[in-house]
């Protein structure tokens, strides 16, 4: 999407070839310099600028027939204001993505709005604009997306260089989409490297491979036991960025990237089991993380790490009731080879405090079912070994629209899992299972390193639209972890 800045003395009229004009409008205050009959259909429609209203109508302006559309944003003082900017400018592009028009003004002349709310309604636009028709050779002309510009008119001074910053956000968002919308025949574990490689290749981060060789050396037998029963061969990326003080810790982001999720041998059910494409979602949302922060400069030291695999059911696969060595030295009793993400995320967990010795940690993973019964998809599940840390993600939460919701941790859940002939068992009774998981990654937790486990698994895909996506990926994680990032090592 091309995007331009322009001065509300330029008017809509200044982008060439624009037919369709958006105003965005706070609730009560529909414009006075309005044509007539647009303030008197506004009125007749009780359109009053609340937050997701729209108004249509046509109207002439010098000679030529002008689409236009009001946009309410909503009350100024509601604590929910940054989202109804976003989702007032997300709501035209939806609007108009695929109506034959080329070009859209989305004018906020009156509207009020500081630097970073303009450009919110910016990336509310942009974000919404996000679709991926790779395969889609027969769309009809009317469902192809038309929309290829937009002109931001009347904002005030300073909202192209916070644009600078929140359209490498975008970017990110936009990233992740790609690698969880992909299907499995062409994001796998090799192919995952090389498509952030190419993706990263000009972005200034330092990109490291681990493959199965190296990890078997190592002794990652937790990881390379999920990826025995397929052909696709394992891998460990690892994303690098130094923008933070010399010497400092980084944090370390870690995401599970189980490229296709069959269950292996304790196989799913073959119902639905096309969405276990989704089950990087936390890799991928690592991997738009990193690329965003890259984008825009970060002033932190971060260190993206995740954990590539298939989970097949072949004559090799690993089955219930086979003992594995973690990298730690922790044996665990796979009880169920469908609880296999944390398989892969304890030897990742283990390498990069090894490797990296990380003043915090937070993981993501497409974890369980269990968390979306608990949490529908309104809310990634949180858990944590640390207070602060657990506040500063909910409050990027907050800010960022990715909400969190803290769930309990003890020494009652962690007895769930243990095991009569290893250290640990990979999988607790039938109830609370996302805690018994969340209790399995913190055994692996080292010298008390605060970390944070975030179950997003009700979070990543969504059968229907949302403010800020259409269905499908929703790129989830990005903007929480960037928010987290600006908040907490950039402030």
């Amino acid at each position: 999407m091309k995007i331009q800045f322009l001065g509300a003395a330029e008017g809509p009229n200044a982008l060439n070839g624009a037919t369709v004009a958006a105003r965005l409008v706070n609730q009560d205050a529909v414009p006075a310099d309005l044509e007539p009959v647009l303030a008197e259909g506004a009125r007749r429609a009780r359109f009053t600028g609340k937050a997701g209203q729209i108004f249509e109508s046509f109207v002439d302006r010098g000679g030529k027939v002008v689409r236009v559309a009001l946009a309410g944003l909503g009350e100024p003082s509601a604590k929910d204001r940054k989202s109804a900017i976003e989702r007032a400018g997300a709501a035209v592009v939806a609007k108009y993505l695929t109506s034959g028009e080329t070009a859209l003004v989305l004018d906020v002349t009156g509207a009020g709005l500081s630097a970073e709310e303009a450009a919110g309604a910016l990336l509310g636009a942009v974000l919404r604009s996000w679709r991926h028709d790779v395969y889609r050779t027969k769309l009809a002309d009317d469902a192809k997306p038309s929309l290829a510009q937009i002109a931001l008119v009347g904002a005030p001074d300073g909202t192209e260089a916070v644009w600078e910053i929140e359209q490498a956000i975008a970017q990110g968002v936009a990233f992740t989409r790609e690698l969880v919308t992909e299907p499995a025949n062409i994001i796998y574990p090799e192919s995952f490297v090389e498509r952030c490689k190419a993706r990263m290749e000009s972005s200034g981060l330092t990109i490291r491979v681990l493959d199965e060789k190296e990890m078997a050396e190592l002794g990652m037998g937790s990881l390379l036991g999920v990826a025995q029963g397929s052909v696709k061969p394992a891998r460990l990326l690892v994303m690098e960025w130094r923008g933070g003080e010399e010497g400092a810790k980084p944090v370390a982001f870690v995401g599970k990237g189980v490229c296709f999720d069959t269950g292996g041998i304790s196989i799913k059910p073959a119902a639905g089991m096309e969405d276990m494409k989704w089950d990087m979602g936390g890799a991928g949302a690592v991997a738009g993380t990193m690329l965003a922060l890259a984008l825009r400069k970060a002033r932190a030291n971060i260190i993206g790490v995740c954990g590539l695999v298939e989970n097949m059911p072949d004559g090799n696969a690993q089955r219930p009731g086979d003992v594995v060595t973690s990298l730690s030295g922790q044996t665990i009793e796979v009880i169920n080879t469908d609880a296999e993400g944390r398989l892969v995320l304890c030897d990742a967990l283990t390498w990069v405090q090894r490797e990296y010795a990380p003043a915090k940690i937070v993981d993501l993973a497409t974890l369980t079912g269990a968390i979306i019964l608990s949490l529908s998809h309104e809310y990634a599940g949180l858990f944590s070994n640390n207070d602060d840390l657990a506040a500063a993600l909910n409050a990027a939460g907050d800010a960022s629209g990715e909400r969190l919701w803290r769930m309990p941790m003890g020494p009652a859940y962690d007895k769930m899992i243990d095991s009569p002939i290893a250290d640990m068992k990979n999988v607790g009774p039938r109830f609370g299972g996302s805690i018994t998981a969340a209790q399995f990654l913190q055994r692996f937790i080292e010298n008390d390193t605060p970390w944070a486990h975030l179950d997003i698994a009700g979070t990543v895909w969504t059968d229907k639209a949302g403010a800020t996506w259409d269905k499908g990926a929703t790129g989830f994680g990005v903007r929480l972890l960037d928010r987290f990032v600006r908040d907490t090592l950039e402030a």
